[in-house]
This record gives structure tokens, C-alpha cells and sequence, in this order.
């Protein structure tokens, strides 16, 4: 309600009443514009404003938000130190190392880049010297059997650059003296090639063969990098882009009649020679798609590409993908792009790589330097950490004791007299909360005893009332079987239970369970295990089975440190048996009937271990229970009972033991069981003398009282016990 009363009155301000007209402006217009298909100035105009409002209230609300932020964060004077610490001497000095981390970072990338455009700089250098030496062999050969001379020089080529692939194809170039580089010492004769006489050596399965030159190729030749896209595969519409280092070289003649393409191929063989050498390792190769007029495009390979493998991706982190700009040309049209190649630095081995070039001692100088750089930079982040946990235990030691005064005279006000401030320096702050310690003992003596003691009275009286409702109510003496049961708990309330559960018209379940520890949180246990059980009793009609059961469920809420100790019998009227099961309980006591032949008590303890513990999910709970049967007959006698009662001590710390519970059984099993009960209980009480009682006595006497009539009026008493719930 009251969230409903805030919302209401934020709703009547005027940034929300703003923001509320804006959104229904443009929920207007967008409305309008659905109608007519396209909205006119005007309508656009009002959704500007609608905007406008909307955005106004919501810059408020930001302030406001801030503003409140700020106040809640910074009204404690603890947090005020702590952020003025980490602002002061914490942030800057991770600053410092983001800046640091950053100039490293943007060295080796430009480093990287620089090694990657010089390898690729290098490749085209190669290419024009291999287009340069084949110019001069056909020249000195009078331009005889160019093919042969080709084939020689890719031959020769191919050693060093596997795929490498040369044309010499015809060329209409006027070149003048001035406009171009000669080489020193050529000589040799100007040949001339027919436009359909062009001769090729190598593979050139990336690209078709050129056979004629651009235009844009001037006298001076040409070496650097194009591109080429394939596809993989024949049906796939993604492109893979590699890259080829070209040169164009013309004889030394004033009208060149032909000219000599080198193409050398960007392969793997080429990368992982330069990952070798610097620790730079080239993926991959994109570049921008354009549809314009004039930009560069890379030329078309034929489907399938090279037979060089794929490039594996990269993988992941900030330099395993360090992006590098390019400079590559079109074939075409001689314009100039730019493609972007994918590099994965490894700065331990591009260290490797620059410190090898220094010797062995530089090296070890180096690496030296290395590692006393890092161990620097360790202790300054330890610096960092300790100077934070020191700033912050300053400020807390400051402001402790402040918020200590603040927290006490705050709870005097509210009219708590009995808090105490912990006293955690002795300085002047300390005296002063030893002085209001002191101040607040006089009043806490002169309400403490009055107002606590009444209230927990009152608390237990009704803990205690409301634990005995939860045990069965009324006359507990059937006809047929004389039932006497007994709960005395060790404090107001305690973790002992017992109840009878009516089956159906011809069984009744008897359970008493002992739940560890004594006091509240025993008895909330008991309460939670009375639910349990009577829903558990309708379902399963084996005590293995309910024990089971209660088990798996009661274990997933149990606290770790408590566990139950349950007895759980059928009583089956028509077969004259109880079957029972017994999950770490006190044994049961069992003496025959006066028509047996031995008439000494039998102690009763089937395997089987606590409810409740978190073990292998109940398994060996299920493992170790044992379930066995017992006839009835008349004038048997059953005690159930709880650890209270046999393990009653005096003041000796003697216990009162279930020999001696057994042997007072046996003796006396002729009484009534109500007569039974009270004679133990005067016994156990003359035992324990004033010794007082340590923990919870709960206890069940069942005696059988007649063959023929316990057969044919349990019916009767079962559903009383149901009417009495």
C-alpha cells in the first residue's frame, strides 16, 4: 500500500506528468503516421516535442537518482574515507598500469604490423629481382627461345618460391631516357611480341595468366601486392581473400615490346616462415566490400583456389586478433585499397626473436632486465594491495568507534537500554564509549529483569501449550489394549514426540521420535516431523517404507549439526502382529504375556541409523534398516521410550541404563500399564534425587489386555482417537 501511495504521488509531479504527455504524444503521432502512410511537417514537429518532454523528466530523474545515490552512499563517514582513498591512491595507480599495459600493447601491434608490411614489402622486392634477372637473360639471349629461358628462370625460381608463377607477355610502351631507371651494363636487343605470342612458366592456378598490361603500368615497371578471392567451394557463396606479390619489369629500351610478370603466391610456407623468424603469425585476409565505381577490387580466382590448406580460425584473446591495415592495388584499374590482414602476436616469442639478435650474453642481459621488470611491477601491485587494505583498516579503525556511539545512542533513543558498544581502541573515542556503556547499565538493570523476564515467560507458556497440543489428546486406554503414554520435556519445550496414527479399520501406526538437542529449535523440529509423518502414515503402510521416506525429505532440510532418532510399529488388529522399524532409536522393550513360555523381557533392536543425515542420498539410511514382526498375544507388554529415560543420571553422572529399565519392566509387567508407568517414574525419580533433568523423558506402554476382545473392538477405539484430533 504504501509503495502504491509513492507511486501516486511521483505520478502528480511535474517530470512525471512530462514524461507521461510525451510518450502520449508520440504514441499519437506514430498512430497517425500508421494512417496516413507519411506524416506531415506539422506531426513531426509535435513528436519532436513529445521527445523533448520525454526526455526532460527522465534528465531529472537522473539527477534525482544521483543525488540519492550520493546520499545513501556517502552519509557513513567510513565510506567517505574509503572513496576519497580509492580515488586518491588506488584508481590513479591502476590508471598507471592501464596506461602502461596500453603503450606495450600498441607497440608490439604497430611492431607486428610493421614486420607483417615489411615481409610483404620484401616478397614483391624478390618478385621484381626475379622479373629484373629473367629481363636481362632474354635480352642477352637476343630474345631467342624466350619459353626456354622462361622455364629455366621459374625453374630456378621455384627452389626458393614454391608456386611461384612468370609470363612474359607483349607490351606497347614510348618510354624516354629520362622517365626511367636503366640498368647499368645491359645490352642486348629489343624484341618485340605479337599481341597473341605471350609465353607462361609456373602453375598460375590462382589467377588466370595475364595477357596484356594496364594501362596504369608505367615504364617504370611495377612491384607490390594485389589480392584474389575464390571460393573454396564451387557452391559456397562465402569468398576466401589471399594475397600475391607482383612485379612488372620492361627491358631497357626506349619502346619496350614486351614486358615480364612475376607472381609470387602469400602461402603458408611463407607465413609460418615469418612466424619463425619474428612470432608473428598471419591468419587471415579480409577486405571491404564496395560496389562503387573506382574503388579497388580484388581479382577473381577460379572456384576450389590453391591447394594450399585453409588458415585454422584464431583463437581467442586480445592479441590473437590484432587487426593490421594494408595497401593493395587493383590489376584493373591501378587503384589503390585497403585490406586488413589478421595477425596473432606472441609477445614471448617476438621477445624471443629480438633479444637472439643480441648474443648470448645481450640476451641474458635482457632477459635479466626482463625479469627484474616483472618483479618490479609484482611489487608494485602488492604495494597497491597492501596500501588498499591498510587504507581501508585506517578507515575503519577512524570511523568504527563514531558509527559504534552513533549505532548505541540511536538504539537508546528507540528505547533499547540493554546495547553495549564493544570497546576496540584505547584512545579518547574508546573512553567515550566506556562512559556511555556505563551511562546505560544503571537503566538496563532496572528494565532488564522486568520487561524480559515476563516476556519470555509469556513466550514459553505458549511454546509449551502449543507443543502439548501437538501430542495425541484425550483418553489414551483402548479397549482391548491399554495404552499409557508420558512427554516430560527438559525445558518449556523440548524435541521429544510421540502420536498414535489410525490406518485404517484394522491398524494403527505408533511412532515416538527424539529430535537432537533440547529447547526451541528441537521443538520446531518435532513440529515440522508431526506434519511429515501423518501425511507420510496415508501413504506408506511399511515402517521401512515411511522411515524411508521421511528420510529423503526431512535430510534436504535438516540442519547439518541435528538429526532424529525415530521408532516407528504398525499394530495390525485382525493378524495380532506389530511390525516395526527402528532408525537409531532407543531399543524397544518387549515382555510376553503370561501364556508364554519365558516370561523375561526381550530388548528389541533392529539395525538401522539416524534420520537425517546427508549421506549418499539416503542409501545406506536404506541399506542399514531393518523392518521385523512380533506377535501379539495377551498380556504383552511394549515399552517405547526415549534416551531421557534410560539415560537419566544422578548426581554421580551414573546413568539409570536399559538394563535396569528392563529388569523394573520384567518385575513389575502384571500392573496396568498406567500403574506400570507411575511405578518407573518413581523409580527413575528416586534415582536421579536432586539431579537435575538433562534432557527430554518421553515414554509409550502398550499392553495387550485381551485375545478376543483386542481382536473386535480396536475398530471402535481408532476412530475415537481420530475424533479426538
Amino acid at each position: 500500500m504504501s509503495r502504491t501511495r509513492t507511486l501516486a504521488a511521483h505520478l502528480r509531479t511535474l517530470p512525471a506528468r512530462a514524461i507521461l504527455a510525451g510518450l502520449a504524444i508520440k504514441l499519437v503521432v506514430w498512430l497517425a503516421e500508421q494512417a496516413m502512410g507519411r506524416a506531415p511537417t506539422a506531426l513531426a514537429v509535435v513528436d519532436t516535442f513529445g521527445g523533448l518532454s520525454v526526455a526532460a523528466g527522465l534528465v531529472y530523474y537522473a539527477f534525482k537518482l544521483v543525488a540519492l545515490a550520493q546520499r545513501r552512499l556517502l552519509w557513513k563517514v567510513r565510506r567517505k574515507l574509503i572513496l576519497s582513498y580509492i580515488f586518491m591512491g588506488f584508481v590513479p595507480a591502476l590508471l598507471i598500469i592501464a596506461f602502461f599495459l596500453l603503450c606495450g600493447f600498441l607497440l608490439f601491434y604497430n611492431f607486428s604490423s610493421y614486420l607483417v608490411q615489411s615481409r610483404l614489402r620484401a616478397l614483391s622486392e624478390s618478385a621484381r629481382v626475379i622479373a629484373q634477372s629473367t629481363v636481362l637473360e632474354i635480352q642477352r639471349g637476343g630474345g631467342q627461345d624466350i619459353a626456354a629461358t622462361l622455364a629455366r628462370r621459374q625453374e630456378t625460381a621455384a627452389e626458393q618460391f614454391p608456386n611461384v608463377s612468370m609470363a612474359v607477355i607483349p607490351a606497347d610502351r614510348t618510354c624516354d631516357d629520362a622517365g626511367r631507371a636503366r640498368s647499368q651494363g645491359a645490352g642486348g636487343t629489343n624484341v618485340r611480341l605479337q599481341p597473341s605470342d605471350v609465353r607462361l612458366a609456373g602453375p598460375w592456378r590462382h589467377v588466370p595468366a595475364p595477357r596484356t598490361l594496364p594501362a596504369w603500368v608505367g615504364c617504370t615497371g611495377f612491384s607490390g601486392v594485389l589480392a584474389y578471392e575464390h571460393r573454396r567451394d564451387a557452391g559456397a557463396e562465402d569468398r576466401d581473400t589471399h594475397l600475391i606479390a607482383r612485379a612488372v619489369v620492361f627491358p631497357d629500351a626506349r619502346r619496350p615490346g614486351y614486358a615480364v610478370v612475376v607472381d609470387l603466391l602469400v602461402t603458408d610456407a611463407v607465413k609460418q616462415q615469418l612466424q619463425r623468424e619474428t612470432g608473428v603469425e598471419m591468419k587471415n585476409v579480409t577486405t571491404a566490400a564496395s560496389d562503387r565505381a573506382g574503388d579497388a577490387k580484388p581479382m577473381s580466382g577460379p572456384d576450389g583456389g590453391p591447394d594450399e590448406p585453409p588458415v585454422p580460425a584464431a583463437a581467442a584473446g586480445i592479441l590473437s586478433r590484432l587487426p593490421s591495415p594494408l595497401e593493395y592495388r587493383d590489376w584493373s584499374t591501378g587503384a589503390s585499397g585497403t585490406l586488413t590482414i589478421t595477425t596473432a602476436l606472441s609477445v614471448r616469442e617476438l621477445y624471443d626473436r629480438i633479444s637472439a639478435a643480441e648474443g648470448n650474453v645481450g640476451r641474458a642481459l635482457g632477459q635479466a632486465l626482463l625479469l627484474f621488470l616483472f618483479v618490479i611491477g609484482a611489487l608494485f601491485l602488492i604495494i597497491q594491495v597492501i596500501a588498499l587494505i591498510a587504507g581501508l583498516t585506517l578507515a575503519k579503525s577512524i570511523t568504527g568507534s563514531v558509527h559504534e556511539l552513533f549505532a548505541g545512542t540511536e538504539r537508546v533513543r528507540q528505547g533499547d537500554f540493554t546495547h553495549k558498544i564493544t570497546v576496540r581502541s584505547q584512545d579518547q573515542l574508546g573512553e567515550l564509549s566506556e562512559s556511555f556503556n556505563t551511562m546505560t547499565d544503571s537503566i538496563e538493570e532496572l528494565l532488564l529483569q522486568a520487561a524480559e523476564k515476563k516476556r519470555l515467560e509469556e513466550e514459553l507458556r505458549i511454546a509449551h501449550e502449543i507443543q502439548m497440543s501437538l501430542l495425541p489428546q484425550g483418553p489414551l486406554t483402548m479397549a482391548g489394549l491399554s495404552v499409557s503414554a508420558l512427554c516430560v520435556p527438559a525445558r518449556e519445550v523440548g524435541g521429544d514426540y510421540y502420536d498414535f496414527l489410525p490406518l485404517d479399520d484394522h491398524r494403527v501406526g505408533v511412532l515416538i521420535a527424539d529430535v537432537s538437542g533440547k529447547g526451541t529449535s528441537a521443538a520446531l523440529y518435532m513440529a515440522e516431523l508431526k506434519g511429515l509423518v501423518l501425511s507420510l502414515s496415508e501413504i506408506h503402510s511399511s515402517p521401512r517404507d515411511l522411515l524411508i521416506a521421511a528420510n529423503r525429505i526431512i535430510a534436504n532440510h535438516l540442519d547439518a549439526r541435528s538429526f532424529i532418532t525415530m521408532t516407528y510399529a504398525v499394530i495390525d488388529v485382525r493378524d495380532r502382529t506389530m511390525t516395526y522399524a527402528r532408525a537409531g532409536h532407543t531399543p524397544l522393550i518387549y515382555a510376553p504375556g503370561p501364556g508364554a513360555g519365558s516370561r523375561r523381557v526381550q530388548i528389541l533392536a533392529p539395525d538401522g541409523m539416524v534420520v537425517g543425515l546427508k549421506l549418499d542420498q539416503g542409501e545406506m539410511f536404506e541399506r542399514l534398516l531393518v523392518e521385523e514382526t512380533l506377535d501379539l498375544n495377551a498380556g504383552d507388554l511394549c515399552l517405547f521410550f526415549t534416551d531421557g529415560i534410560s539415560e537419566a543420571m544422578n548426581v554421580h553422572d551414573d546413568c539409570f541404563g536399559e538394563a535396569r529399565l528392563g529388569q523394573l519392566v520384567e518385575d513389575h509387567a502384571h500392573l496396568p500399564s498406567h500403574e506400570l508407568r507411575e511405578r518407573m517414574l518413581r523409580e527413575i525419580a528416586a534415582f536421579v534425587g536432586e539431579a537435575p533433568q538433562h534432557d527430554d523423558m518421553t515414554m509409550i506402554l502398550l499392553k495387550v489386555d485381551g485375545e478376543g476382545v483386542f481382536s473386535s473392538t480396536m475398530n471402535a477405539e481408532i476412530a475415537e482417537i481420530t475424533e479426538s484430533r
